[in-house]
């Protein structure tokens, strides 16, 4: 199992779907914590610190975008928001409030569990590096504040975005293929999953001031995926 030091944290009122959540994560080796109402994950959270937190949105006493931003006044602990809402405009909103994966109802075990080891994954390799910076060019990574600047100037991100940018700065020089980035970013491949890739890709270039063909930051290989320079 290899998981059993990892603490999940969900927050769901639907009963059903908490228990599935649970029974899925505990048989793969997870301690699992729980939690009916916004409020009251708050206070499971800063007790006990999980390494993860699986969210509802629809929660019967506040928003769950409320636990999401309260959360990320202090910490980077990744956050999978599992909601029956569908429109794009919810998800962009959660994910620009700073959570790092959206799951719509309803879903699968084998997709939940990818989503869950991605979102720990991207965690740990950001843990392993304190205080450390990324640096090509006029390009400043810092991974304690998940920040990006150019030239002194705040570049802004989404979450998304970020930990692309991120990923492709710990493997600099390495070609990284579409489907690593995706496994590593979402956790699950599908038919849309190149697109929306590609799309985030075309957003950071463009606030990092890249033109089409400038191959400045990251350079696209086509038909494979994508590589950051290494000077």
């Amino acid at each position: 199992m290899g998981n059993n030091k990892y603490k999940v944290l969900i927050i769901e009122d639907d009963r059903n779907i908490a228990s599935f959540v649970q029974t899925i994560l505990e048989t793969n080796g997870y301690q699992v914590l729980t939690a009916e109402r916004c409020r009251q994950g708050l206070l499971v959270y800063s007790s006990h610190i999980p390494d993860l937190v699986v969210l509802d949105l629809g929660l019967p006493d506040l928003d769950g975008e409320v636990f999401i931003r309260q959360v990320r006044t202090s910490s980077m602990v990744p956050i999978i928001v599992l909601s029956a809402r569908t429109e794009e405009s919810d998800k962009v909103s959660a994910l620009d409030l700073g959570a790092n994966d959206y799951i719509t109802k309803p879903f699968g075990t084998a997709e939940l569990l990818a989503r869950v080891r991605a979102a720990l994954r991207t965690s740990r390799i950001q843990a392993a590096m304190p205080g450390s910076t990324f640096t090509v060019g006029d390009l400043l990574i810092d991974y304690d504040r998940r920040q990006v600047s150019i030239g002194g100037q705040p570049v802004h991100l989404t979450q998304t975005e970020y930990n692309i940018l991120a990923l492709l700065s710990q493997h600099t020089g390495k070609v990284m293929t579409y489907s690593a980035i995706i496994q590593a970013i979402w956790g699950t491949m599908d038919d849309g999953s190149i697109k929306k890739l590609q799309v985030n890709m075309a957003n950071i270039r463009k606030k990092l001031g890249c033109r089409p063909g400038d191959n400045r930051y990251v350079t696209n290989e086509l038909g494979v995926g994508y590589r950051m320079v290494d000077e």
